[in-house]
């Protein structure tokens, strides 16, 4: 389970209230409180294993592509993203064209991006801005946030063209715990059986939905995309592979792990944590424990002490995904020390994600790819893996 950014200076204060134990749901406080001193619990013991073709195999890939990717709704980007009426974003990362808007009335909504004139993007990058209407760079058919054709230029040309038939070709779409979920294959009843509301209790406890964004980066990353996801949901690599960065801070730390439908949480005290710790009057409870999701399909949600991290993994190919990672922090920085410790907290987590769990990724995949193993092992500090892998394969 990996969580960044906790080397930063303890004394500085955050802009807002932080999270206490009081603060969450029913559920988190339950799970935490469950938590057993740090080193007095043994690791649970399995021993599971995979075929390593799930990860190399273009069939499999297109399988996954068919059965999850375009049938299930999938977590596009984040409210704070669009967190106002004329907030936008274009999104490409599913290898689908995507406009995500916040229209006038406070909705979000979802549509492909492109004119219904012949097709351009009307939106050309993939930043945030605030825009009143979308025009068509090409030949400025112009449209509302609620997708609606407003103006056609030269409409003396054509003839007989009704604008309602016109509108942007919109996608079903869903703002649930702060998270914006899309149905990316028009073609089929969109599915969003997955936003169970376990884990909407848990995400507005953590205040997902209010929080400001402070920076976000794209990585592309050689390897399957279930690799890159792999050490986020198991704590065995932590004082191992982030030995030099942030594994002193948690150490073979035994976790406690909730299901809810398809998603995982797993919760865990820091180094020499002791329950006692709980009881410390206005303690920043993410300071003393570590929330961990696994959002299904392809979703990561892990909390630091001033910030919360949100990733959305977009397979690609069988061996090429991109990352979009999401730093949230409660508000923006109200003072030089606070803006200090954001951007030592964002720098921090670029290198530990990027330089060390991402690289993981990949060397996995080029062992695999050389058809070195024929399968893959999980022990039990990996167990959420192969529970993970039974989601998946309901779905295939």
């Amino acid at each position: 389970m990996t969580a960044t950014g906790d080397t930063q200076p303890a004394a500085t204060p955050p802009p807002r209230k932080v999270a206490t134990l009081d603060t969450l749901s029913a559920s988190q406080i339950a799970a935490i409180r469950s938590i057993p001193e740090y080193g007095t619990q043994p690791p649970p013991v399995m021993t599971e294993t995979r075929p390593a073709s799930i990860f190399t195999d273009p069939a499999r890939f297109e399988l996954e592509q068919d059965r999850i990717f375009r049938r299930l709704a999938v977590p596009v980007t984040l409210s704070a993203v669009v967190p106002e009426p004329g907030s936008v974003v274009a999104h490409d990362g599913y290898g689908l064209p995507l406009l995500i808007a916040r229209g006038r009335d406070g909705t979000v909504r979802a549509f492909l991006n492109a004119c219904k004139h012949k097709g351009a993007k009307l939106v050309e990058d993939c930043e945030h801005r605030k825009m009143g209407r979308f025009t068509c760079p090409y030949h400025s058919w112009t449209y509302g946030l609620d997708g609606k054709l407003l103006a056609v230029a030269r409409a003396d040309a054509f003839e007989a063209i009704d604008k309602a038939d016109y509108a942007l070709t919109q996608l079903a779409a869903r703002e649930y715990g702060g998270i914006i979920w899309v149905s990316l294959n028009r073609h089929v009843e969109p599915d969003f059986s997955a936003l169970v509301p376990e884990l909407e209790a848990d995400l507005d406890a953590l205040g997902i939905a209010d929080m400001h964004l402070y920076g976000r980066k794209t990585f592309h990353v050689n390897a399957n995309w279930k690799l890159v996801l792999e050490p986020f949901m198991e704590s065995y690599h932590v004082p191992r592979l982030h030995a030099s960065s942030i594994g002193e801070l948690f150490g073979d730390v035994t976790r406690i792990v909730d299901q809810f439908g398809p998603h995982q949480r797993k919760i865990a005290g820091k180094v020499k944590y002791k329950p006692e710790m709980l009881d410390i009057p206005g303690e920043n409870i993410h300071k003393t424990v570590t929330h961990a999701y696994q959002i299904f399909p392809n979703g990561v949600l892990i909390t630091s002490p001033y910030y919360i991290s949100f990733m959305t993994l977009m397979p690609q190919s069988a061996s090429e995904t991109i990352v979009e990672y999401f730093n949230l922090v409660p508000g923006p920085a109200t003072s030089e020390k606070v803006a200090d410790l954001y951007q030592r907290s964002f720098d921090l987590v670029l290198q530990v994600f990027g330089g060390e769990d991402f690289r993981a990724a990949e060397i996995s995949h080029a062992g695999l790819a050389s058809g070195a193993l024929d399968q893959v092992t999980y022990g039990g500090m990996e167990n959420t893996i192969p529970m993970y892998y039974e989601q998946l394969e309901a779905r295939l």
